[in-house]
């Protein structure tokens, strides 16, 4: 199947490849794992307890070739889905999963469409109806990327939100992987890479550093999963990170391109400003 990969003038092109989507992260993984057979097969099989650093890594690599890998995009799609073909078994529920699912596949894939709204909510500029409404017709174009079955895909921006409201209600559950990504997140490790006199020093900063995720994952999350997870939320947590993210809002476009975006985007992003000064120039005058 042919799909149209993605470029400049997209707004995932814009968006996808910035470093503020790490604020998202931990939330993205909390709503997926919500769902009963993601969290059985992430618990199986996910490295996510083992080598945390090394599991966000190939996740950002991942999900910057969707967007910024031009050809490479499918490519990836199909790899994962390989990737995940023998990730199958039974809950300890006695429930049977799979990684393939319909159901699930799509979950992992749309939940993220209400994660970037949340983010640009939360630490950006909302967007408008229209913005929305074009950036889900570019979250079914990505699903195509990654082989979601179109029959798992709602039609439209309408569908869409009455289709995650349902999935919240009435088929995510306190998964005890969810919880257990909450959790986790609060005691970040050192990164692998950490020279060993430093080491010591990293046990504050990783600390602090996972307080401050578990918050923002916390707070970011919609209030109908933070009931199902029993989390509790306070005004004056409201307050601080509203204030927490009008800061990154106002920091954000200030930024030169290189601190803004990932590695993968940033460099797409030069390559195809590159290319369009080639074509200017070798156009007829």
């Amino acid at each position: 199947m042919d799909v149209e990969p993605f470029g400049p003038g997209s707004l995932h092109w814009d968006t996808a490849g910035e470093y503020r989507n790490l604020l998202v992260a931990g939330s993205a993984l909390v709503l997926q794992t919500m769902h009963p057979a993601v969290g059985a097969a992430v618990a199986e099989h996910s490295t996510y307890k083992s080598d945390p650093w090394g599991r966000l890594t190939r996740t950002l690599a991942s999900v910057q070739t969707w967007v910024y890998g031009g050809a490479g995009g499918p490519a990836e799609g199909e790899r994962l889905r390989r990737l995940h073909r023998d990730i199958s078994g039974v809950d300890e529920h006695g429930r049977h999963y799979h990684a393939l699912n319909g159901e699930a596949w799509a979950w992992v894939h749309l939940s993220l469409f209400e994660r970037f709204i949340a983010l640009n909510r939360w630490f950006g500029t909302p967007f408008t109806h229209e913005q929305e409404e074009r950036f889900y017709a570019e979250s079914r174009q990505l699903g195509a990327i990654l082989r979601v079955p179109e029959r798992e895909m709602p039609g439209d921006l309408a569908a869409y939100w009455r289709y995650f409201d349902d999935m919240v209600a009435d088929r995510l559950e306190p998964h005890p992987t969810a919880l257990e990504v909450l959790a986790v997140m609060r005691g970040t490790p050192a990164p692998p890479g950490l020279p060993r006199p430093l080491r010591g020093l990293w046990t504050p900063v990783g600390v602090g550093s996972g307080e401050f995720n578990h918050f923002v994952t916390v707070g970011t999350l919609p209030p109908a999963v933070r009931g199902k997870l029993g989390l509790r939320w306070a005004a004056r947590d409201e307050r601080r990170l509203r204030r927490i993210g009008h800061a990154v809002a106002t920091l954000t476009p200030r930024l030169p391109e290189r601190l803004r975006y990932m590695p993968i985007a940033y460099g797409a992003r030069r390559t195809a400003r590159r290319a369009r000064r080639v074509e200017r120039l070798l156009r007829p005058a």
